[in-house]
């Protein structure tokens, strides 16, 4: 089955959508990282890319972020780009963990296996396997030029959420240290560890997040910017990462009631992917339960279900005029 949608429709529903959900209430910020739970929490906004590289945005779409968590995707990407989807399925893994994002009980259950890059053992194992290996400076310009690329535009450290993470990253110190011992990080882990700290950190927009989808969504092509920024084969391998973990405990329900391959940030950010079709972002900082934003769920749900749009459906979608 084809199913058509107008350009017009699209846009409607976008505007739908954050109609329905800028009243919701529920959630709190970010409150175990200061700079997170001191960002305004009525911000809300919502972006939309199409492969022709056309953007629908509402409401607070150009406030630059914390990407948080979402910086995991694109990553990832970048992994598999060095290192090989082979390579990324052995050394880190694509299995859904069950547990909350910073577990550290999910790899001792694993085997000593971080399972996905996705959650935040995995993402510091996933940079620790980026290129070149124990150059701190060059690993952290290819992690920038890549999401620059996959952006469209550089993001921005934000040197006070940076400092405030570091400073309040515990779990994590001891997640580093566990993936060493297991044999499972691949540099150092003081270096690897700060790393994924500052990509955490780094200010993006909403429509830059949808850009990266949308990317993702055109089999690696930016339609922004037109380059391609990785192999079209990779494609399926990330969206299938965000199907299973994106959502982290939470992920089945999510995409039983969505039908979105998404992708979280305790910063508030969702990014999902429609392949072939858009990708999408919704941003606002109060969280749910398990760390993600309660506002950006809705309206992302409310987007997909009002066009009837549903990855899991055997309907093909194409975007008119």
């Amino acid at each position: 089955m084809v199913k058509t949608i107008t350009f017009d429709q699209l846009k409607t529903a976008v505007e739908n959508a954050y109609a329905a959900c800028k009243d919701l209430q529920g959630g709190q910020n970010a409150h175990y990282i200061p700079y997170l739970a001191n960002v305004d929490s009525g911000l809300f906004g919502i972006s939309v890319c199409l492969p022709d590289g056309r953007v629908i945005s509402v409401g607070d779409t150009d406030y630059r972020l914390g990407i948080e968590s979402v910086s995991k995707v694109h990553t990832a990407i970048l992994a598999l780009r060095q290192q090989g989807a082979q390579s990324l399925l052995e050394k880190i893994g694509a299995d859904a963990t069950g547990l909350p994002f910073n577990s550290i009980f999910a790899i001792l259950l694993e085997n000593d296996h971080p399972s996905t890059p996705l959650v935040n053992a995995g993402a510091i194992a996933a940079c620790s396997l980026v290129e070149p290996v124990g150059n701190a400076e060059a690993k952290w310009k290819a992690i920038v030029d890549n999401m620059t690329d996959l952006l469209g535009g550089a993001p921005q450290l934000i040197d006070e959420l940076y400092q405030s993470e570091s400073a309040t990253n515990f779990q994590n110190r001891s997640i580093a240290w566990l993936l060493r011992d297991c044999d499972r990080l691949y540099d150092d882990p003081a270096m690897a560890l700060d790393l994924y700290t500052r990509q955490c950190s780094l200010g993006v927009t909403a429509e830059q997040l949808a850009i990266s989808a949308a990317a993702i969504a055109a089999d690696g092509r930016n339609p922004v910017t037109g380059k391609q920024v990785f192999d079209a084969a990779l494609a399926p391998k990330i969206v299938s990462l965000m199907a299973t973990a994106g959502f982290y405990q939470h992920s089945g329900d999510w995409l039983y009631t969505a039908g979105l391959p998404a992708k979280t940030g305790v910063g508030g950010a969702i990014i999902g992917v429609v392949p072939g079709l858009c990708g999408l972002c919704a941003f606002a900082p109060p969280l749910d339960n398990a760390g993600n934003s309660v506002k950006a769920q809705a309206a992302l749900k409310h987007l997909m279900n009002s066009l009837s749009l549903n990855v899991f459906s055997n309907t093909h979608y194409e975007l008119a005029g």
